[in-house]
Order: structure tokens, then C-alpha cells, then sequence
């Protein structure tokens, strides 16, 4: 999986790919557990901001699926909020 980066997108609840703008949401995310950390501190940044939601029982499976798992998962517990993963070469 070092062969992965993610992006945090902020979007409508649809997730529609048009709400999704790479110039307001650029930070590109490696794999490596600090910037996994980064990614986390993100997403928990735009919670607090109230940007996006996330149901408090699910905070910890947000947190737990990008530290340790999948961050595209996390995207599941999570309204207007998203993260994409790419491959890179």
C-alpha cells in the first residue's frame, strides 16, 4: 500500500464528483503514518469547523480506518466530507 495517496475533498452529501474542488481541497497525503496523521488532523479539523459530520459513534472508526486501514473507507462515516485514494507510479 506505500504506493497510495489521498486526498480530503469537501462535497456535497451526494458526493458528487462535481462538488469536489482540487483547488480548495490540493493537500496530497502519502502513506506513511505521519502523513496519515496529517490526513486524520484534517478531517478532524473540518468536524470541529462543522464543515463536515461524522456521528460521534463513528469518530474512532473514522480515526482507526486512516491510521490503520483504508482512509477511503472512513469516507463512509462521513456527510459532505470524503477522501479519495490514487495510486501513483
Amino acid at each position: 500500500m506505500a504506493g497510495r495517496a489521498f486526498v480530503f475533498f469537501n462535497c456535497d452529501a451526494e458526493k458528487s464528483e462535481a462538488s469536489m474542488n482540487i483547488f480548495y481541497n490540493n493537500v496530497i497525503y502519502g502513506n506513511s503514518l505521519v502523513s496519515r496523521g496529517e490526513l486524520l488532523n484534517k478531517v478532524m479539523t473540518e468536524l470541529k469547523a462543522g464543515r463536515i459530520k461524522i456521528a460521534d459513534e463513528n469518530v474512532r472508526k473514522v480515526e482507526s480506518l486512516i491510521m490503520k486501514n483504508d482512509p477511503v473507507a472512513a469516507s463512509e462515516f462521513m456527510q459532505y466530507g470524503t477522501i479519495m485514494g490514487f495510486e501513483l507510479n
